[in-house]
C-alpha cells in the first residue's frame, strides 16, 4: 500500500512543479503526514515522516505557488473516472465547519458549527462531493467569507484573499459556483443534492432548474407549497381609491409541507428499500406528488415534485424534499437519490478523522486551499484502495487504510539524539511564543501607563 501511495503521488507530480522547482517530494511527504499523524500539524509530521523537515513542509503549504485549484480539478477528473456517470451519481453540496481560535485564520468568525452543535469561532466551507452508492469523494470546495471579512480590505489582504473573492457570497451562491465549475470540467453527475439551506434558497433551485440540472433538495417543515397551480395574476383594481395593484397574487391557497403531511394516511406511502446497511436493508416509507412552488416574484409557479421520507423505526423522523425530476422517475429512484445525502456526512467524517481535514494549523488563503487539495487527494487515494480490494476485503474502511499506512510507510528513525533534537525544536518554538506574548503585554502596560499620565 505504501508503494501504491508513492505511485499515486507520482501521477500528480506535474501539479507540483512551479518555476522549474519540483515540490512533488514534499507533496508526498505531506500526504504521508496526513496518514501517519493524528493531526495535520507539521511539527508532528516532521517527527514521523521520513526525510521531512518542518521548514520545507511549512513553505510548501503556506508559500509555494503551486495551484490548489488545478489539483482539485485533477481529483475531480480522477473521481469521475471511478464513479462518474453511473445513472445515479450525485453531486452533493453541503457545508462543513472547522473550530478555530483567534481572529487570524482566513474566514474565521462566530458561525454555526454542526460538529459542535452550537455557534462558535469557526471557519465554514461549502463542499462538492461526488457520490455513487457508498462511494463519496470531495472534489471541490469554496471557503465561505462572512461579510465582516469581505468588508475589511486590509484583513483580506493580510490573509491573501484574491481580489475576485472579496465579494460576499452566500453559501447557496458558493454551491452554485461548484455545480457550474464541475459541469465545465466535464464531471458526470446525474443530479444535485443539498440540505435545507439550499432547498430553501429559491434562487439556488431555480438556477439549477433553468440550467437543466436535475436536483433533489431538502426543505424546512414550514416550506410553502401549492397543491394546484396558483396561476399568479395582478388583481384588478377594486375601487377608484388607493393605488393600482401591481403585485402578483396567487389564485389558490398555499400550505406548509408539515401541515400537508398531517393530512396523509399510512396508505398513501410506499415501502421502499434505499440502501444496504451493516445490519441489513434500510427500508423507509416514501411519498411523492406533484406540487407548485412560487416565490411571489416570477410570473408563473414552478411545477416540481414533493417527496416525503418517513423512517419506519422512528415515525416522527420526517424529511421533506423537492425535486424537478421527470414524472416518470419512480418513487424508488427518488428515494435512493435522497439517500445519497447519508454519504456526504460519512465522507466528512472520514476526511476529518482519517485525512486531517479539520486538524490543521494554518491561517492564510493559499495555505488553507493547499491543505484542502491534499486532503482531497488523500480521500481519492483511499477510495481507489477500497475499490481495488473490495472483492478480497469488502469491509475495508478508511480507518483500516490509515492504520496500515501508518504501519508500512517509512518512518523517521527515532534515536535518542532525534528525540532530544525534536524536543529542543519544540521548546525553541514555545519560548518564541512566550517571548512574543510577554512583549505584547509589556506594550499594553506601557500604553495604559502613557494614557494615565
Amino acid at each position: 500500500m505504501a508503494n501504491d501511495l508513492a505511485e499515486f503521488c507520482h501521477n500528480f507530480k506535474d501539479m507540483f512543479i512551479c518555476h522549474r522547482k519540483d515540490n512533488s517530494t514534499t507533496a508526498h511527504q505531506y500526504l504521508c503526514g496526513l496518514f501517519q499523524t493524528d493531526r495535520s500539524n507539521m511539527e508532528r509530521m516532521e517527527e514521523k515522516v521520513a526525510d521531512s523537515d518542518y521548514e520545507s513542509l511549512q513553505q510548501f503549504i503556506s508559500n509555494s505557488p503551486w495551484n490548489a485549484r488545478s489539483v482539485m480539478n485533477r481529483v475531480a477528473e480522477e473521481s469521475d473516472k471511478l464513479i462518474g456517470g453511473t445513472g445515479m451519481t450525485g453531486l452533493l453540496i453541503d457545508e462543513s465547519a472547522f473550530a478555530k481560535k483567534g481572529k487570524a485564520s482566513v474566514g474565521v468568525g462566530r458561525q454555526w458549527n454542526g460538529r459542535l452543535g452550537k455557534t462558535d469561532n469557526s471557519q465554514v466551507a461549502v463542499f462538492g462531493v461526488l457520490s455513487a452508492g457508498e462511494r463519496a469523494i470531495p472534489v471541490d470546495v469554496e471557503l465561505f467569507l462572512p461579510s465582516e471579512w469581505t468588508d475589511d480590505r486590509k484583513r483580506c489582504e493580510k490573509s491573501g484573499v484574491p481580489e475576485d473573492r472579496r465579494e460576499h457570497k452566500t453559501k447557496p451562491e458558493l454551491g452554485m459556483c461548484i455545480v457550474k465549475r464541475q459541469r465545465e470540467l466535464g464531471t458526470r453527475f446525474d443530479f444535485v443534492c443539498g440540505d435545507g439551506l439550499y432547498g430553501n434558497s429559491m434562487e439556488f433551485c431555480t438556477e439549477l432548474d433553468d440550467n437543466g440540472e436535475f436536483f433533489l433538495v431538502h426543505v424546512h417543515a414550514d416550506k410553502l407549497i401549492y397543491l394546484d397551480d396558483p396561476k399568479p395574476v395582478v388583481p384588478p383594481r377594486s375601487s377608484s381609491r388607493g393605488r393600482t395593484p401591481t403585485n402578483l397574487k396567487a389564485q389558490t391557497p398555499a400550505i406548509r409541507v408539515d401541515h400537508f403531511f398531517k393530512q396523509l394516511s399510512p396508505e398513501d406511502f410506499e415501502k421502499v428499500t434505499v440502501r444496504k446497511t451493516s445490519t441489513g436493508d434500510l427500508t423507509i416509507n416514501a411519498y411523492r406528488r406533484k406540487v407548485w412552488i412560487w416565490d411571489e416574484k416570477e410570473e408563473s409557479a414552478r411545477e416540481w415534485t414533493l417527496f416525503i421520507r418517513q423512517e419506519i423505526a422512528s415515525p416522527d423522523e420526517i424529511k421533506y424534499c423537492l425535486t424537478n425530476v421527470a414524472e416518470e422517475v419512480s418513487v424508488l429512484m427518488i428515494a435512493r437519490m435522497e439517500a445519497q445525502r447519508f454519504w456526504i456526512e460519512r465522507s466528512f467524517e472520514d476526511a476529518k478523522s482519517q485525512a486531517g481535514m479539520a486538524d490543521y494549523q494554518i491561517r492564510g488563503w493559499r495555505a488553507w486551499h493547499h491543505h484542502m487539495a491534499l486532503v482531497m487527494m488523500a480521500m481519492l487515494f483511499m477510495t481507489k484502495q477500497r475499490m481495488m480490494h473490495e472483492n478480497d476485503h469488502p469491509l475495508l474502511s478508511c480507518y483500516d487504510i490509515k492504520v496500515m499506512l501508518a504501519h508500512f510507510l517509512p518512518r523517521k528513525d527515532i534515536t535518542a539524539d532525534e528525540v532530544l533534537r525534536q524536543m529542543e525544536i519544540r521548546h525553541a518554538k514555545r519560548r518564541a511564543v512566550l517571548q512574543n506574548s510577554r512583549k505584547r503585554k509589556d506594550e499594553q502596560i506601557s500604553q495604559a501607563a502613557f494614557l494615565l499620565i
